[in-house]
């Protein structure tokens, strides 16, 4: 990743001077006619350096890994399973914005009548788990509920966690006593080989009860090789969660937003605003932001 930092260091020196030659030749000159072209420029190399600045802020160790994204619905059925399906399609539309970037959907739960009840995604991209583990938590929801005949006012919520892909400098022993792994029919959509037979793969590490699921392939074996990395994953943040813990107790002035605090506020009626708790951002653009423009509220948890 070295690299890439004196690559962007090279490219933003790069511009600083081309907008400098453009600059003095202005002056010496006295020629207005490239001042349209200087301010594109100075504009470009500002989007770069916001950009440069964002990635020195991703520095923790995990920060330039691969992420899994878990969705599940709270309490309150087809509402929350909705809601959950509406937060799922806007992280795979964040996701297809994103230069290199590929989203996989490893497991889905639909819902009786509509949405889903749970999902996990994988987040291809470098800084993948930097850029979205202030995702974590929970997000609300408060709209005109489109299954209430009457149109009352109804407030979802459902959970979100980000944890990242270990990859293989990361050593993580699991003692196979310590998995519980059941083997199931794929539900949803997927074709006739896929729900008839017993494809699905659902690991449980008894000592810290983590349960994950995948069913994105055909193969038993390669849902099973999936879901062990998922496990891997999920134990190797949960310590990564522990350091952080440690330090915030010494800190008592950082604010704990873990697993389990609400950390976003969508109100879609009867004003539109979504509105981060922790970092205080906030937009009335609610569609931009439903349909993956959630840039904005990512920077700004980096500086938190």
């Amino acid at each position: 990743m070295f690299e890439n930092k004196i690559r962007d260091f090279n490219k933003l020196k790069k511009l600083l001077d081309e907008n400098q030659e453009i600059f003095n030749y202005i002056q010496k000159n006295n020629d207005d006619s490239l001042l349209i072209e200087l301010k594109n420029e100075v504009e470009s190399t500002l989007t770069l350096s916001e950009k440069i600045r964002y990635l020195n802020l991703l520095n923790d160790e995990a920060d330039h890994l691969n992420s899994f994204i878990e969705i599940h619905a709270g309490a309150g059925g087809t509402e929350s399973q909705d809601w959950a399906q509406m937060l799922q399609r806007m992280y795979f539309r964040w996701a297809e914005s994103q230069e290199n970037c590929k989203v996989i959907l490893l497991q889905e739960m639909r819902g009786e009548e509509a949405g889903i009840k749970s999902c996990t995604l994988k987040i291809i991209m470098d800084y993948s788990y930097g850029w979205l583990k202030a995702e974590s938590g929970i997000h609300r929801l408060v709209r005109i509920s489109p299954f209430d005949s009457n149109k009352r006012r109804h407030t979802s919520f459902a959970s979100v966690w980000a944890y990242p892909e270990i990859d293989d400098k990361i050593e993580i022993e699991i003692k196979e006593s310590d998995l519980r792994i059941d083997t199931y029919r794929a539900s949803g959509a997927g074709g006739q080989h896929v729900n008839k037979t017993d494809s699905a793969v659902r690991i449980t590490h008894v000592p810290t009860n983590i349960v994950v699921q995948c069913q994105s392939d055909r193969s038993q074996h390669k849902n099973k090789s999936n879901a062990m990395k998922m496990i891997k994953s999920r134990i190797y943040e949960k310590e990564l969660q522990k350091r952080k813990e440690d330090e915030n107790t010494k800190n008592k002035d950082k604010k704990d937003i873990g697993w389990g605090h609400q950390i976003r506020s969508y109100v879609l009626h009867p004003y539109k605003l979504i509105k981060d708790l922790r970092s205080g951002y906030e937009t009335s653009n609610v569609n931009d932001v439903l349909d993956g423009k959630i840039d904005k509220f990512l920077e700004n948890s980096l500086t938190l």
